[in-house]
């Protein structure tokens, strides 16, 4: 008896899977483009304080680069029943409190049953759900709520940084599954783990513009941007190593050895930009795929100041090999956004790895 009442739940269990699984596949493909947003949310609470601090999370200065640039392209949208193709986006927001009764807030209200209004008005820490695939493949949603707009703007305030990272990582997880699937630079890949010891996803186009003893530069131009990646290492002795003044002291020493505008030219080097005052140095402590690591966000520019931009980096630690790694991605696109191209080049830098040969018999 035991054995059929286990079987029935597999079996229950698997149907359940598999229906879901043929919902998901039966949906559009999610549509926008990186960085698209659709906010829906009662036109009163838009245009009034719950709006604004909506506004501060999603259009808030990406840090580190050349021209302000919003976070997320953010489209507000007014609750409507029944469906609408601005509903396959990407990445949805819908937001309400339950103090409110307009006509957009009882449509929002709709969508739930009596006992999840119920918790939500007797439960102050359920004011966040995510869920995937609801409208369209691919798709990242969030609801936000709260009894009260007073306290769901409370709990924004205090949780700020957590949306706008939840969104964040959506974003370079979504550019890291297409660059597991991108054939063209496994040649590249397969000389870097042979000859460095390192693994590192490249997307089409990307090529070893140099590479020394310490040091390996990978580059894609086109005529639109000019994206690098470089990968430096050294023997790691202190911790004081991964501080971000002692960062950029081994990034300048790095760019001024290996990194030119023009290589017949000793003067176009490249250096970091540090006499914008209004453009600071953003470092800040991450989880680096399990490992501490230092990420910094600034600018760049050549020493005869014919080119500049916007890099991401991040210094960590290989305990095993006692090697400490450099990696960073930077770009030149003038007059045009960069947000983006950054985020792409975060991704990147995201797949490294180093001692890959060390597991291998």
């Amino acid at each position: 008896m035991r054995w059929l009442i286990v079987c029935f739940v597999i079996l229950t269990a698997w149907a359940c899977t598999t229906s879901e699984k043929a919902r998901i596949e039966n949906l559009p493909a999610a549509t926008g483009k990186p960085g698209d947003m659709i906010l829906i949310l009662d036109s009163v609470q838009w245009k009034g304080e719950l709006g604004d601090e909506l506004r501060k999370i999603f259009k808030a200065e990406v840090p580190g680069l050349p021209r302000e640039e919003p976070l997320f392209n953010l489209i507000y949208v007014y609750p409507r029943k029944g469906y609408t193709l601005l509903t396959q986006i990407r990445n949805l927001v819908f937001v309400f409190t339950l103090d409110q009764n307009s006509s957009g807030s009882k449509i929002m209200k709709e969508n739930f049953t009596d006992e999840t209004l119920e918790r939500i008005r007797t439960d102050s820490t359920f004011f966040m759900v995510t869920t995937k695939d609801e409208y369209s493949r691919g798709q990242e949603v969030l609801y936000l709520f709260s009894d009260s707009q007073e306290n769901l703007i409370k709990k924004l305030q205090q949780n700020n940084r957590r949306i706008q990272d939840y969104f964040n990582s959506v974003e370079k997880k979504r550019l890291q599954v297409a660059l597991e699937k991108t054939t063209t630079t496994r040649g590249i890949t397969e000389a870097l783990r042979k000859e460095f010891d390192i693994d590192i996803k490249l997307p089409f186009g990307f090529k070893i513009a140099d590479k020394q003893e310490d040091f390996v530069w990978l580059r894609l131009m086109d005529n639109r941007v000019d994206k690098n990646i470089f990968i430096s290492w050294k023997p790691y002795e202190s911790e004081y190593q991964l501080l971000p003044d002692s960062l950029i002291i081994w990034r300048d020493e790095i760019a001024r050895r290996y990194l030119f505008d023009d290589p017949d030219n000793p003067e176009s080097f490249v250096k970091t930009e540090t006499s914008v005052p209004f453009k600071p140095l953003k470092a800040t402590q991450v989880n680096f795929n399990n490992q501490f690591a230092m990420e910094l966000r600034w600018l760049w520019k050549t020493n005869n100041n014919s080119m500049g931009g916007p890099f991401i980096s991040y210094g960590l630690v290989d305990d095993k090999q006692q090697r400490m790694y450099y990696i960073e991605g930077f770009c030149f696109s003038p007059g045009k956004d960069q947000r983006e191209t950054i985020r792409e080049l975060e991704a990147i830098l995201w797949t490294f790895k180093s001692g890959v040969g060390q597991s291998n018999p």
